[in-house]
């Protein structure tokens, strides 16, 4: 048998014949790997500096928000805070007597309750009878009538509502019928 003089068909290795790649066609997807991660990686930092300047604008409005609603809660009580040194003031010049120092304190509780009237904080209605709901047995005193079990004897502390829930207890001393 003769040989044929024609070139040889052998595969050659990195030939798209022979299930390998070529160096240049290896360079390319690694070439073309590293421009994806680039691009991821560019994208990222994009979307972190986006998220960082979310979270920003988020942080502002909040303390904003905080602000704009304690102020005039704040600016109550900075107008309270002046009328308290006014008459600290008053009773160091001694400039008040007994009756004007009397009816400028109740004007300072007034001034306050008035501050928890605009906040919706109302002081509780006063009962005859104990209401577990909405008072605090702090103390009891014995009584000598059935009828005067579990009745008011003393408010130690007022107690006050806001939206109609009770937001502090009223502190009572109340009456029990020891028996005989």
């Amino acid at each position: 048998m003769a040989k044929d003089p024609s070139p040889s068909k052998e595969k050659k290795p990195g030939s798209a014949g022979d299930g390998t790649l070529s160096f240049d066609a290896i360079a390319a997807e690694v070439s073309a790997l590293k421009d994806a991660i680039a691009d991821r990686k560019e994208s990222e930092a994009v979307q972190q500096k986006a998220f960082d300047t979310l979270y920003e604008e988020l942080k502002q409005y909040k303390e904003d928000f905080l602000y704009q609603n304690e102020k005039p809660l704040l600016l109550d009580l900075l107008l309270f805070y002046d009328s308290l040194n006014w008459f600290q003031s008053s009773l160091v010049k001694k400039e008040m007597s007994p009756e004007v120092i009397a009816d400028s304190f109740q004007y300072l509780i007034d001034e306050m309750v008035e501050l928890l009237y605009r906040r919706d904080v109302l002081p509780m209605e006063a009962t005859e009878t104990f209401d577990r709901k909405r008072q605090k047995v702090i103390k009891t005193v014995p009584t000598t009538t059935q009828d005067d079990d579990y009745t008011i004897d003393i408010i130690l502390k007022r107690g006050f509502t806001r939206g109609g829930r009770v937001l502090r207890a009223e502190e009572v001393v109340v009456r029990r019928f020891q028996g005989e």
